[in-house]
């Protein structure tokens, strides 16, 4: 009897882990296949690889995109589509399930089918096209799928990724994840208004909002974003060219990681850059007219209210009366171990937006561009602009909540547009504080049109540069935008980084530039002897460090130290380590660090693995990537703030620090006087970043590390001459 006891117990066991193991895929919804057939397309791969996708139509390119893009990381790309369908938790295990809380909170998938049937029929058969491609690819590569019901996915699906992540790059995710975790809030934007509308002196943002505490969407870094951009006009060019520096800081693996591409359609679809895995299109680059790129800015896009809420929680007060507290009960899949467990949630919604529940209250959310898809089709319309008056009337669609957009182009055109979508604010509140949440008139329904949006067209100076410092500065002494002529009520932020002191150094002494010129600002790799970094080093060399010889000794290196991680100085990889957590705080918008602890961390770091505190910096400093065969291992210079951006970094075993965020896609584009186009460009490892076995998983970054670049086969006749092989998907 006790026998049959423990095998019924253990037949029951098995069944509970079987159905826990395979119940999630059953409940998943299983959209119908998009219907597309694609006339013409072909791929052709150069020699390192970059896809360049040929079709007869807009929509076969993106079919060509979507396909090429998995052969080289169709890893990457399931987890993007299993954000979109709130199945990253079942895939990623907890990280993944903080995704999908996020997309069911912003109620991602109401506003996509919302939008869906709205957008343009162009845009709508762009978006099926690229669906179809990737499940053409799963459809061929079954065993790599991992996650059963996944596809086929829509166009739909490729949407809502775009909905999800668009809000997490002006800092959603930062407060989302203070509100969940009940911490204080860490705010983005410019100076604080009190009811009267003085300016606020603003403080430091407080210690609970840690960037390692946000709610992450997969693969995006959380912490120390950062990009330059460059455009110089053919009057400061020695040779009348005009010139365009993409020059992007993004993660070097996973979901916002850039990847290179080259599409040319029969319908004048012709375009040179990278995008992230989920597009069909890249998001910047050039064509044979115009180009641009994307700086990060920091404008303040977001509000929260506290909202009255009656004894019950149902309820909130607003205009004096009580409105039901929208409830959705979800069910978050999320993977632990084998098996895929149900964890209930509960998300709530009132009139202005999400809204989240903590021990401090109830508090909703507004912020840029919410419940809108019209991001999906200014980027198109971007990519097929053929003047400055098309791209400019692309931009005013403001469908993308905020970047900062570097423009240059072939008649000689080069501008700086603050880009976002800012809240039309009404006066008399503190938007940078807690919102009253019962009340209409602090509740903002509306965006500024795009013609407030701060922007510099041909400046005298001859150049427009971001390194995610204020746009005020854009052009150099003397080109200033007036700061005063635009609201405080926009938020718009005044740092300096590093990266733009330096530029704007560079640039003022150099007088007129030719290209060669232009790759030394871009690969600078000094610190300006002012602002954060100078005020933290005096602190630093301030310490009294006597009974401590070991800090004694490394004070006496930052001392000679030539403030330049080039690596051919003394101190250099003593100094990176140094600056950075001053770096992080400073762009954090927090109080510095410590100096003894961080002084004292270095030292025991450098003394223990490299038995020494001046150690060479490409010793210390290092692109890795891979196991075995295929494994690089190589010295890298530049830190975290410097423009050539080494930005983030982890300790391995061995001490080495292995950079995983900084350069990433970097694009250098040139117009002739006859305004003739080419480009060229470089990764930190190559196309394939996912595939050991490819030729092309780490072939770029040889170049990459010696600061030099291949060229962009834009041409097809170039292509063709090269001996790229052409395939059809």
């Amino acid at each position: 009897m006790l026998r049959r006891i423990v095998l019924g117990l253990l037949g029951l066991i098995v069944v509970a882990a079987v159905s826990l193991a395979l119940w999630e895929p059953l409940t998943a919804e299983a959209p119908s296949a998009p219907t597309f057939k694609p006339q013409d397309v072909r791929i052709a791969r150069d020699s390192f690889g970059v896809p360049h996708i040929f079709g007869k139509t807009d929509a076969d390119v993106a079919y060509g995109v979507a396909y090429a893009h998995a052969e080289d990381d169709f890893s990457t790309l399931q987890e993007v589509l299993a954000m979109t369908r709130g199945r990253a938790g079942a895939m990623l295990g907890e990280d993944g399930a903080k995704v999908d809380y996020a997309a069911a909170l912003l109620d991602v998938r109401a506003t996509t089918a919302r939008d869906w049937p709205q957008l343009p029929a162009d845009v709508r058969a762009l978006f099926t096209a690229y669906a179809a491609g990737l499940n053409h690819y799963a459809d061929k590569h079954p065993g790599e799928v991992r996650l059963s019901g996944l596809f086929p996915v829509t166009g739909e699906d490729v949407v809502a990724g775009f909905v999800l992540r668009s809000p997490f790059f002006f800092g959603l995710d930062s407060v989302l994840g203070s509100l969940v975790e009940g911490k204080p809030v860490g705010r983005e934007g410019g100076p604080a208004l009190d009811a009267t509308g003085k300016l606020i002196p603003r403080e430091p943002t407080p210690v609970g909002s840690d960037p390692a505490d946000r709610l992450t969407p997969v693969g995006r870094d959380p912490a120390d974003n950062g990009s330059n951009a460059m455009a110089v006009a053919p009057g400061r060019s020695t040779d009348g060219a005009t010139r365009l520096v993409s020059n992007s800081h993004q993660p070097w693996t996973g979901g916002v990681a850039w990847y290179e591409l080259v599409v040319h359609s029969e319908e004048g679809w012709d375009f040179a850059g990278a995008n992230f895995p989920g597009s069909p299109y890249p998001f910047l680059g050039h064509n044979k007219y115009l180009g641009w790129t994307n700086t990060v800015n920091r404008p303040d896009l977001i509000d929260v209210y506290r909202l009255a809420l009656d004894e019950r929680g149902k309820q909130y007060r607003f205009d004096g009366a009580w409105r039901p507290l929208e409830e959705k009960r979800i069910w978050l899949k999320v993977k632990f171990g084998p098996f895929v467990l149900p964890v209930p949630r509960t998300v709530y919604r009132s009139v202005h937006g999400p809204v989240v529940k903590n021990d401090e209250g109830a508090f909703a959310i507004r912020y840029a561009g919410i419940d809108q898809a019209n991001m999906v089709t200014q980027y198109y319309r971007l990519n097929k602009a053929k003047d400055f008056a098309e791209w400019r009337a692309a931009m005013a669609g403001q469908g993308v909540p905020a970047t900062n957009f570097i423009y240059a182009d072939a008649k000689g055109n080069i501008a700086l547009f603050y880009n976002a979508m800012f809240p039309d604010r009404p006066a008399g509140f503190n938007w940078r504080a807690t919102l009253p949440g019962d009340t209409s008139t602090a509740l903002w329904t509306k965006t500024l049109p795009f013609d407030r949006v701060p922007a510099l067209v041909n400046p005298r100076s001859g150049y427009v540069m971001n390194a995610n410092n204020t746009p005020w500065v854009a052009a150099g002494p003397g080109d200033e935008l007036d700061a005063a002529a635009f609201s405080p009520l926009l938020g718009i932020e005044d740092d300096m980084t590093n990266r733009a002191t330096r530029l704007i150094e560079l640039f003022e002494e150099s007088g007129r530039i030719d290209e060669a010129r232009l790759k030394a600002i871009k690969y600078d790799t000094a610190y300006a002897r002012t602002g954060y970094a100078k005020a933290w080093m005096d602190r630093l060399l301030a310490l009294d460090t006597k009974g401590d010889p070991a800090l004694a000794r490394a004070q006496d290196l930052l001392r000679k130290w030539d403030w330049n991680l080039d690596g051919k100085g003394r101190g250099d990889a003593l100094a990176l380590m140094v600056l950075r957590p001053a770096n992080g705080r400073h762009y954090q918008r927090r109080a510095p660090p410590d100096p003894r602890e961080v002084l004292s961390e270095t030292v025991a770091h450098l003394q223990d693995h490299f038995g020494g505190l001046d150690p060479r910096l490409g010793t210390v400093l290092r692109l890795r990537h891979g196991e075995g065969a295929s494994r690089v291992d190589l010295p890298l210079d530049g830190g975290n703030d410097t423009v050539r951006a080494s930005t983030l970094w982890d300790a391995e075993p061995d001490g080495r620090l292995k950079v995983r965020h900084g350069d990433s896609f970097i694009m250098f584009v040139t117009w002739d006087r006859q305004g003739r186009v080419r480009s060229e460009s470089i990764q930190p490892f190559g196309a394939a970043t996912t595939r050991p076995a490819s030729p092309h998983y780490n072939d770029q970054a040889p170049l990459f590390v010696r600061h030099q670049l291949k060229p962009v086969l834009f041409d097809p006749v170039a292509l063709k001459a090269s001996g790229a092989r052409f395939y059809r998907p």
